[in-house]
């Protein structure tokens, strides 16, 4: 009863290794080469970006453009925000 329990388990997972081959071929022919990432010093200008904030309402963007030569911005990550850790 084991051997066949563990034939059928071996079986099953060599098949959907098999299976699982050309569609892992196929993402790696769709994706894009990512971009180097942007090595930033001190000075330097801050490329710009956008975030999506909730005031408790709606959702609204918020893009580093918007504020450039208008006003001076801060960015601030608070690791584990909101999540009880």
């Amino acid at each position: 009863m084991r051997k066949t329990l563990l034939l059928v388990l071996l079986s099953g997972l060599a098949i959907a290794a098999m299976l699982q081959l050309p569609f892992s071929r196929q993402l790696q022919a769709d994706t894009k080469p990512s971009a180097p990432p942007v090595k930033l010093k001190v000075g330097d200008m801050a490329p710009d970006f956008t975030l999506v904030a909730f005031d408790g309402q709606q959702l609204k963007k918020y893009s580093l453009r918007d504020f450039r030569g208008k006003k001076n911005v801060a960015l601030a990550f608070y690791v584990f925000a909101f999540t009880g850790g």
